[in-house]
C-alpha cells in the first residue's frame, strides 16, 4: 500500500450494519439537540442573573461553553456520515478534528479542577473566600487553563502531522482519534506514542490528584461541623460536582487506559460515544436541577416564574376580596339584627 503525509480516511465505526444508520441518526441528532439546548440555556441563565455572577457559576459557564464545542467536534460529522453513508474524511479535516477534540477535552478536565479548588476555598475558607477567589485570580486559573489546553493539543497535532499513513484506510470509530490513526501510520510510531502517553497521563493524573487532595481537605473541613444540617448543607454543595468527575473519569479511564495503538472494539467505541456526546448532554441537567438559584433563573427567563407570581397575586386578589365581601355582610347582618332588637 502506498504511503503518504496527505492521504484520505474513512470514518466506519458506525456505518458497518446497514440496518441501524437511520435509528442511530436519530438518536444522536437528538442527543446533540439535546445538549445544545441545555448548556445554551445555562449560559444564558448565569449570563441574565446578575446574583449568579459568582466564581463558581463563572467556572460552569465555561464548561458549559466547553461541552458545546466539544460535542460540536464530533456530533456534525458523525450525522453526516451516517445520512449519505460516506465518511470520508481528508487528513486536514482529521488532524483539525482531533486537535479541537483534545483541546476541549483538556479544557473539560481543567475546569472540573478549577471547580474542585474554588469548592475547596469556599467551605475550607469561607471567611477568607472572597480574598481567595478574586475576579483577577478567577481569569489567571482559566486563562493558564485554556493556554495549557492549546499548548497540549498543539504538540499532538504537530507529532501527527510529522506522520505517513497508508493510502484510503477504515477509521473503525466516529472521529479522529489517536488509536487508529496511530495504527495506520506506515511511520514509527515509538516515539511519538511515548511521548503523547507522557502529555497525556501528567494532563490526566495531575488534575485527577488536585481534585482527590481538594476534596480530602473538603470532607476534613465538614467532618468538623458540629451540626448534621451543616454536614449535609456543604455536602450537598459538592453533590453534582462530584459526581461528574466520577463519570468523566470513569469514561476517559475506560476509553483510553490502554495503548494508543490497540484496536476499537464495539464496547470500547461505546464508551466513547458516552464520553464524547452523552456527558456533555448530561452535565447542565446534573448542575441545574440541583441548583436553586440556576432553576430560579431559568423559570424567570422561559417566564414561568413570573406567570405563577401573576397567577398567584390574582388569587390573591380573589381571595382577599370574597373575604372582605363575607366579613362586610357578616357585619351589616349583625347590625341590622341589633338594630331589629
Amino acid at each position: 500500500m502506498n504511503c503518504s503525509k496527505n492521504t484520505d480516511f474513512v470514518l466506519s465505526g458506525l456505518s458497518n450494519d446497514p440496518d441501524k444508520p437511520q435509528l442511530l441518526f436519530g438518536l444522536f441528532l437528538a442527543l446533540y439537540l439535546l445538549s445544545l439546548l441545555g448548556n445554551l440555556l445555562l449560559l444564558l441563565a448565569i449570563g441574565a442573573d446578575i446574583h449568579l455572577h459568582t466564581p463558581m457559576y463563572f467556572i460552569l459557564s465555561q464548561l458549559s461553553l466547553v461541552n458545546l464545542c466539544f460535542t460540536t467536534t464530533t456530533a456534525p460529522k458523525m450525522l453526516e456520515t451516517l445520512w449519505t453513508s460516506n465518511g470520508l474524511i481528508s487528513f486536514s479535516e482529521c488532524l483539525a478534528q482531533l486537535y479541537f477534540f483534545t483541546d476541549f477535552a483538556d479544557m473539560d478536565n481543567l475546569l472540573l479542577t478549577a471547580m474542585a479548588i474554588n469548592r475547596f476555598a469556599a467551605i475550607r475558607h469561607p471567611l477568607h473566600y472572597a480574598l481567595l477567589m478574586t475576579p483577577c485570580r478567577c481569569a489567571l486559573l482559566l486563562g493558564g487553563s485554556w493556554g495549557v489546553a492549546h499548548s497540549i493539543s498543539l504538540v499532538h497535532a504537530l507529532l501527527l502531522s510529522q506522520l505517513s499513513f497508508y493510502s484510503n484506510q477504515e477509521i473503525p470509530h466516529f472521529f479522529c482519534d489517536f488509536g487508529p490513526l496511530l495504527r495506520f501510520s506506515c511511520s514509527d510510531t515509538h516515539l511519538k506514542e511515548d511521548m503523547m502517553m507522557v502529555l497525556t497521563g501528567l494532563l490526566g493524573i495531575s488534575p485527577l490528584l488536585c481534585i482527590i487532595s481538594s476534596y480530602a481537605h473538603i470532607f476534613l473541613a465538614v467532618a468538623r461541623i458540629p451540626s448534621a444540617q451543616g454536614k449535609k448543607k456543604a455536602l450537598a454543595t459538592c453533590s453534582s460536582h462530584l459526581s461528574m468527575v466520577i463519570l468523566f473519569y470513569s469514561l476517559v479511564f475506560a476509553t483510553y487506559l490502554r495503548s494508543l495503538s490497540a484496536s476499537h472494539a464495539s464496547g470500547e467505541l461505546g464508551e466513547a460515544i458516552t464520553y464524547a456526546l452523552v456527558t456533555p448532554t448530561l452535565n447542565p441537567f446534573i448542575y441545574s436541577l440541583r441548583n436553586k438559584e440556576v432553576k430560579r433563573s431559568l423559570k424567570r427567563i422561559l417566564g414561568i416564574e413570573s406567570s405563577w407570581q401573576e397567577t398567584s397575586v390574582l388569587g390573591g386578589k380573589k381571595i382577599t376580596l370574597f373575604t372582605t365581601t363575607l366579613i362586610k355582610r357578616a357585619v351589616n347582618t349583625k347590625a341590622f339584627t341589633c338594630h331589629t332588637a
